[in-house]
């Protein structure tokens, strides 16, 4: 499969990542009466990756995630010579699913910025007012175990064709967990993209949905390598969920 059509996969699957998963929080989250709070927001999360996963997985793999990305290089899972690309076309996806989500949120009276729009903060933005290191240590654990969801479902070894399925649902129980601690990120890409409407405080604490996501993901994917990789098969291979 030529480059260009894997990172047109990729920029496409974050797009709806950001899309659905951020636009469920901003739009339908709070909406009066019916809204879908943490459990909503959370299983939208995981649809996106669900479906994205039996759509594109078999032309890029659909990582949507920078550190996904990382972690299947380290897991000996994903050549390094498209680890760029795949990086760029993943925070462009969710660049502009923010910026349709923005243009669709505007349109209703009384939108303002200062609600967040769906980005991933600590300390005063956290949700449930977690500190710095409860945050770090949040992402960094959520995205290990995200990752290990991800190689184990994806190993030539585990039941056929239910990689989607467990790795959708891997991501909503993260979200469970996480959303009341960081908006949950897990997601260099995902984190970006509202923080770059939001600005200012979003803006200034994005390194952390940068670096706890990698160093999570890094580590898990060094770990299932040197721990239950099987032996002779530690060459470069894509990993499309099956």
């Amino acid at each position: 499969m030529p480059l260009s059509k894997k990172v047109t996969a990729e920029f496409l699957g974050t797009f709806w990542l950001v899309f659905g998963g951020c636009g469920s929080a901003v739009l339908a989250a709070a909406f009066p009466g019916l809204g879908i709070a943490f459990v909503g927001v959370a299983l939208a999360f995981g649809l996106t990756v669900l479906t994205m996963a039996y759509a594109i997985g078999h032309i890029s793999g659909c990582h949507l995630n920078p550190a996904v990305s990382i972690g299947l290089l380290t897991g000996k899972r994903f050549p390094v010579s498209d680890l760029l690309p795949y990086v760029i076309a993943q925070v462009a996806g969710a660049i502009g699913a923010a910026a349709v989500l923005f243009v669709i949120a505007n349109g209703k009276a009384g939108f303002d910025l200062s609600g967040g729009f769906a980005s991933n903060g600590y300390g005063a933005h956290s949700p449930g007012g977690y500190s710095l290191v409860a945050c770090l240590v949040t992402e960094v654990v959520l995205t290990f175990m995200f990752l290990i969801i991800i190689l184990g479902a994806t190993d030539r070894r585990a039941p056929q064709g239910f990689a989607p399925v467990a790795i959708g649902l891997g991501l909503t129980l993260i979200h469970l967990i996480g959303i009341p601690v960081t908006n949950l990120s897990v997601n260099p890409a995902r984190s970006t993209g509202p923080a770059l409407f939001v600005g200012g405080w979003a803006l200034q604490q994005l390194w952390l949905f940068w670096l706890a996501p990698i160093v999570g993901a890094a580590l898990a994917g060094a770990t299932y390598n040197a721990v239950w990789a099987e032996q002779g098969t530690q060459a470069v291979a894509a990993a499309a969920p099956r």
